[in-house]
C-alpha cells in the first residue's frame, strides 16, 4: 500500500480542556474506579470467610491512611457517577442540552457529590 500523506486528526495535546470534555473523562475514570473498589470489597469479604488471619491483614490494610483515602476516594466516584448518570439520563430524554445547563448540571454534579460523600463520612 502506498504511503499517502494525510492530515492527522486533532488530539488531546492541541484541544485545551474544557468543562464537558473534563467531566465526561471523569465519569468513564470513575466508573473503572467503582468496578475497582468493587472488586476490592468482594477480596474484603473472601477474606471475612477465610478466617481471622486474613481479615485483621485486610482491616489493617484497609485501616491505613491509604485505606481511607482510597474508600473517600470511591464514596466519591460512586455519588459522582450516579448523579453525573442521571445527569446522562436527562439529556437522553432532551432536557439539559442547552450549554449553560450543560455547565450547571455538571458543576452540580460534582458539588453535590462532595456533599453527599460528607455527610456519609460525617455520620460512619
Amino acid at each position: 500500500m502506498p504511503d499517502i500523506e494525510r492530515p492527522t486528526s486533532p488530539h488531546l495535546q492541541i484541544y485545551r480542556p474544557q468543562l464537558t470534555s473534563v467531566l465526561s473523562i471523569s465519569h468513564r475514570i470513575s466508573g473503572v474506579f467503582l468496578v475497582l473498589g468493587v472488586m476490592c470489597l468482594s477480596g474484603w469479604i473472601i477474606c471475612l470467610a477465610l478466617g481471622e488471619l486474613w481479615f485483621e491483614w485486610v482491616h489493617a490494610l484497609g485501616s491505613s491512611w491509604f485505606g481511607q483515602v482510597c474508600t473517600v476516594a470511591w464514596v466519591f466516584a460512586l455519588f459522582y457517577h450516579l448523579l453525573n448518570g442521571i445527569r446522562h439520563l436527562c439529556w437522553d430524554v432532551g432536557w439539559g442540552f442547552e450549554l449553560p445547563q450543560v455547565y450547571v448540571s455538571g458543576y452540580v454534579a460534582m458539588v453535590v457529590a462532595g456533599l453527599l460523600t460528607g455527610v456519609v463520612f460525617m455520620f460512619s
